[in-house]
């Protein structure tokens, strides 16, 4: 069974906090908590973080990733791309930071922000190998844990660890016939190092040890899909699954010990094979909750990767997938610049609304169908009030040449809407 504890409230607090906002029953909520099938993401030394809950029967949740590249690192740019990222309604945000003082922008970061904060400890502990005069690959097992324990002590609410990459499948690897190896870049350093040192993954052999760092601080384990597929040409492979079968394993571990997990997904997926992957993900790890990126759905979107990952994002949160990594406009090309960030949170943010209208969650259509009550009313500011995108909707309106009309210039005074208020003024509400 899994337990939550905390230094701000009991544990009935933080769930029944989650129940509330999500709009469900608390002794459903604190079932589903017990099972695995939802976690809570926070720390309880991360001050001021709303407990966010994922997994069944919740709305999808949203991830914004951020942070510093050796190129730029500029730590006021990753603070303003934290609050743009919340701003649009991302639900978390993970720290990616590889340049700059890494430690200082992450402490930046979960100071400023009321939503749950991830990060890939194993990031730094390369990056400090490499400035002590040092390959990343040369790093101990050590220095990993000992990375993971800082970012815990920091207030980091989840931390993604690539446990599923193993020996074994480093020797597939070689034999199979993939396009894109290992995209993944705590997976490439995990392979680089036991390829190096001839040895297991310390995450996979020393996980026990892993499982106690994350139950001091009450952080969840994001279990990251090292040998996702890069390309759609290798999505569901041997490799991908196999990992993904070590990772269930791993799940029931770490429920046995009380720890709350996710499971990480690919990644680039042909859209018809996402359900598949969901289904395949849900059944081999007991309906642990999926963490996707994307899915991206084509490889040749390069500069609109944001719009194929929301296609791919609704299928997967249509399908049961419960936590969208966001996708922005630079991927593949660039670091992400603010107005990036946001786009990248308003299209996955469609894209998992749409989804949840898909599988019936909680008050999903309460709000779709109230902008249909503004629409047939041609009230437009519920309808910007209503709208995912508000500020955008609102400029778009108020750049028309008829923005103070009741119409807009699509159709004026030929307006559907508005020729047919006098004929059914009498009619039902919708």
């Amino acid at each position: 069974m899994v337990h939550i504890t905390t230094s701000k409230g009991t544990t009935l607090d933080v769930v029944r906090a989650v129940a509330e906002a999500e709009g469900v029953d608390l002794v459903k909520l604190e079932a589903e908590v017990a099972k695995g099938t939802v976690v809570i993401l926070r720390n309880p030394r991360h001050r001021n973080v709303k407990p966010i809950g994922i997994g069944k029967g919740l709305r999808t949740k949203i991830n914004a990733n951020i942070g510093s590249s050796p190129d730029n690192a500029d730590l006021d740019l990753e603070v303003a791309k934290l609050r743009a990222a919340i701003e649009a309604g991302a639900d978390t945000v993970m720290d990616l930071s590889v340049g700059g003082d890494i430690d200082k922008i992450r402490r930046a970061i979960i100071e400023a922000s009321e939503v749950p904060v991830g990060t890939v400890p194993i990031y730094q502990a390369a990056v400090e190998a490499v400035r002590q005069g040092r390959a990343a690959p040369e790093m101990s097992g050590d220095d990993m844990f000992r990375a993971i324990e800082k970012h815990g002590e920091d207030g980091v609410d989840f931390v993604t660890v690539h446990c599923g990459v193993t020996r074994e499948s480093v020797g597939r690897l070689k034999r199979d016939k993939r396009i894109a190896k290992v995209v993944s870049r705590g997976g490439a350093i995990l392979v680089e190092w036991m390829v190096l040192h001839d040895r297991e993954n310390p995450l996979y052999e020393e996980y026990d040890r892993l499982l106690e760092i994350a139950r001091s601080y009450d952080m969840t384990l994001s279990l990251g899909d090292g040998l996702r597929p890069g390309s759609l040409a290798d999505a569901s492979d041997r490799s991908q699954i196999q990992e993904l079968l070590v990772i269930g394993e791993l799940v029931e571990r770490a429920r046995e010990r009380g720890i709350q997990v996710i499971v990480e997904g690919p990644g680039h997926v042909p859209l018809d094979q996402i359900e598949a992957n969901v289904f395949l993900e849900k059944r081999a790890c007991r309906e642990a909750p999926f963490y996707v990126l994307g899915p991206l759905v084509t490889d040749v979107a390069c500069g609109h990767d944001h719009i194929a990952g929301a296609i791919g994002g609704a299928v997967a949160a249509a399908a049961g997938a419960d936590f969208l990594c966001y996708v922005t406009p630079s991927e593949h090309l660039r670091l992400p610049t603010v107005d990036d960030v946001r786009e990248g949170v308003v299209a996955s943010r469609i894209a998992a609304h749409a989804g949840d209208l898909a599988k019936g969650v909680a008050g999903a259509w309460d709000r779709d169908l109230e902008m249909s009550r503004m629409r047939r009313k041609l009230d437009w500011e519920g309808m910007f009030r209503l709208a995912i995108d508000p500020d955008r909707a609102r400029a778009l309106r108020e750049a028309s040449p008829a923005s103070e009309s009741d119409v807009c210039t699509m159709c004026g005074e030929y307006c559907a809407v508005k020729k047919m208020a006098p004929l059914f003024e009498d009619g039902p509400d919708l």
